[in-house]
């Protein structure tokens, strides 16, 4: 009886590992090639005259841009299961041509040598980081609660150091970004295994949606990593 119960849960188990599987590739998959969007289209900005006027010449335009990024985020995240797949892809898509266009500034701020080294830095940092997320054992959600509480603290810091420009200020603010992020990446990579392997036992509309809202974690932690990276090693333009 025993051996019948065990040979017949093996084909349930091989289906849910597949679709485990196939759900984590996409998360991983539509996190970079959100990236590559967000870099075409910051290539295309910083290299376009024209478009850079109309992106950064006009506050309206430049702020309107921001708003819009908000907003995609926020629907995406608050109304994901009133929502089909195909919609949430498009507002992925869309948000990352968005961040692309305002993010094509740091072309204009740091050298392309600067850029490229710290990608690649930024790349093998999140990808330790991810690693560590999805294999380690001990349960992240108490660090995951700090980080984002200080994150909401380096948020309220940023918009108080506007005002005081302080140089030595940022300087902290971008290495508690760079911790914050770091650990953000483990907590989210970890957060996302957790929830595919509760929900993903198959691959429909429902568990694509799950791994398309865990793509867009990560890809936000690997953007703002990469940025707070960027502003301590990043050479500026003469």
């Amino acid at each position: 009886m025993q051996q019948y119960i065990s040979t017949q849960q093996r084909p349930y188990e091989i289906v849910t590992e597949g679709a485990y599987a196939k759900l984590m590739r996409n998360v991983y998959l539509w996190m970079s090639l959100a990236l590559v969007v967000t870099g075409l289209a910051a290539y295309y900005v910083a290299t376009s005259p024209a478009i850079q006027q109309i992106v950064f010449g006009n506050q309206i335009v430049f702020w309107g841009l921001a708003i819009a990024e908000l907003a995609i985020v926020f629907t995406l995240s608050a109304k994901i299961d009133k929502i089909s797949f195909t919609t949430a892809g498009l507002m992925f898509v869309v948000y990352s041509l968005l961040n692309g266009a305002t993010l094509s500034s740091i072309f204009l701020v740091y050298t392309m040598e600067s850029i490229t080294s710290v990608f690649f830095i930024t790349a093998g940092t999140f990808g330790a980081m991810a690693v560590v997320g999805s294999f380690i054992k001990t349960d992240l959600s108490a660090m995951g609660r700090i980080f984002i509480m200080a994150l909401i603290g380096i948020i309220i810091a940023t918009v108080v150091n506007f005002f005081v420009k302080s140089s030595g200020l940022t300087t902290i603010l971008n290495y508690a970004g760079v911790l914050v992020f770091v650990g953000l990446t483990a907590w989210d990579a970890q957060k996302i295994k957790l929830m595919l392997q509760q929900h993903g036992t198959d691959v429909n509309e429902g568990t694509m949606k799950v791994a398309l809202l865990g793509s867009l974690s990560l890809y936000l932690d690997f953007i703002n990593l990469f940025l707070y990276l960027l502003r301590i090693f990043g050479s500026q333009r003469d």
